[in-house]
């Protein structure tokens, strides 16, 4: 049996998750892959700040599940998605927490993305969200 160790975060390892005013746009070529004025930002202890975008946002017919998971103590399993279009840079490119864990318990239902897998996540301070 895989016992898998959960932990809350707190002083030693602070997480925070907060509505972002911004438009966050993500880019792969000529494909917008997701566009949102609902996003959450997740801040991780020293971590650089996530965009998590609600999977409404996501024009979830670019990607492609595939069987890669993970495992954070503080968030759950993550399951992977990739973006055909990018080739092999892309594999994985995106995450998501089905279920996360009750503290960061905001993020189900959302992804986020590698920077370094997409061409470019933007953060725009128009409000006006483009359909996708």
């Amino acid at each position: 049996m895989n016992v898998r160790t959960r932990k809350i975060p707190g002083p030693d390892h602070p997480i925070t998750v907060g509505h972002n005013p911004a438009r966050i746009v993500v880019k792969l070529g000529d494909k917008v892959i997701a566009d949102s004025v609902h996003s959450l930002t997740l801040r991780e202890a020293s971590y650089p700040p996530v965009h998590y975008i609600p999977r409404k946002d996501v024009d979830m017919t670019l990607l492609e599940r595939t069987a890669h998971q993970s495992y954070c103590p503080y968030k759950g399993e993550a399951s992977y998605f990739s973006i055909p279009a990018g080739g092999a840079r892309s594999a994985n490119a995106v995450w998501t927490y089905e279920h996360p864990y009750d503290a960061v318990s905001a993020i189900a239902e959302h992804v986020a993305f590698y920077p370094d897998r997409v061409d470019s996540i933007e953060e725009l301070t128009a409000p006006e969200a483009a359909p996708l």
